[in-house]
């Protein structure tokens, strides 16, 4: 069996060697190389033509983001950033210019500390490997055209909407931030549904992603907290580590925040959210499949779709990873699918369509 060739970019010896050994922990994948900075990892990449990196954002003479302009343009290849939590407002900027996918290290400077990324670790870079450099590149293209949003709207000029979506209930994992910001830069300023979100993310990183994207979006973007009412032009984001679900109160559409279990395999679900929101919308729900491993999601497409809402899925044309998408397709659940170039008009078309009687 041909093995996984592995580089590893950081500028601390110790997490060279720790990333090393639970790289190599793996039969199927062989380190064949570390760098100690950009200008380093850009010889060795040249010269050891890895089929996975893994990168450190911040380090002397040439950093993360530097290399990973060059990566992309040069030799595109999957890249996975290694970062602290107190870093996280670099991770979204370094997805941007074409990681795949992070993972956060823990803050304590300890072996096994560090060892307990391991097999999240090996599970990300099997994942990635598979994927189509093109796909993350159109992304990037995505986005660079969507770099001068529409003027926002405040929050207090959030008014009721009257389309045929009530709420747009949105499911995404590896590949996830860069589609999630490519939708919601290209939503118009009177946006006329609550949307909620499912980006599988560990915590500690998904309030630095809300407050990026309310920077870039015309619509206003949140991280969750129980008791938020939803309202339309108003996007919420499950906080890394817990679970969102959408319940009708008497003030209307709330949020609640939930913690995990043990049992939990995917944290956010979404599949609680979307079945949530099938639950509290019925055929005002749509929901939405983006890139992603594994098949959360697909169970409460399928509750939108029984209790008659309706479900878009992202396309093999643009998803990074076909995963999610491709179990919704497969399980009916989707009544059409399309590349991410085409997802935020068609949302945008069936929240304006007059909602029925």
């Amino acid at each position: 069996m041909k093995k996984v060739k592995a580089l590893i970019v950081d500028d601390s010896a110790f997490n060279r060697a720790a990333i090393s050994k639970m790289l190599e922990s793996d039969v199927g994948i062989e380190v064949v190389g570390t760098a100690h900075d950009g200008v380093d990892a850009i010889a060795k990449t040249l010269r050891l033509q890895p089929d996975v990196i893994t990168l450190d954002l911040e380090m002397p003479n040439m950093d993360g983001f530097t290399f990973l302009r060059w990566l992309m343009k040069e030799r595109p290849t999957p890249a996975i950033i290694l970062t602290s939590r107190s870093d996280s407002r670099s991770v979204f900027r370094a997805m941007e210019l074409g990681a795949v996918d992070f993972i956060p290290k823990p803050e304590v400077r300890i072996s096994k500390s560090l060892e307990t990324i391991r097999d999240e670790l090996l599970v990300k870079v099997h994942a990635v490997l598979n994927l189509e450099m093109t796909k993350v590149q159109s992304t990037m293209e995505l986005l660079s055209e969507r770099k001068a949003p529409p003027e926002a709207r405040k929050e207090d000029e959030i008014t009721s909407g009257q389309g045929a979506v009530e709420v747009v209930a949105i499911a995404a994992s590896t590949g996830g931030p860069p589609a999630l910001q490519a939708i919601l830069t290209a939503l118009p300023p009177d946006f006329s549904a609550s949307i909620v979100i499912a980006q599988h993310m560990p915590p500690g990183f998904t309030r630095s992603f809300a407050e990026r994207l309310n920077k870039l979006a015309p619509v206003v973007v949140s991280e969750a907290v129980t008791g938020d009412v939803l309202r339309p032009g108003m996007a919420l984001i499950a906080p890394g580590g817990y679970h969102l679900i959408v319940k009708r109160e008497r003030q209307g559409l709330v949020a609640q925040v939930l913690p995990r279990s043990p049992a939990d395999k995917y944290v956010p679900s979404a599949d609680l959210l979307l079945a949530s929101v099938a639950e509290a919308c019925g055929p005002a729900a749509l929901g939405v499949v983006l890139t992603g491993m594994g098949k959360d999601g697909t169970a409460g497409a399928l509750e939108i779709k029984r209790r008659r809402g309706r479900c878009l899925a992202e396309s093999e044309e643009s998803a990074v990873i076909f995963g999610m998408p491709q179990e919704a397709i497969r399980a009916g659940a989707v009544e059409r699918v399309l590349p991410l170039s085409r997802m935020a008009a068609e949302i945008e078309a069936r929240c304006r369509a007059p909602r029925h009687a």
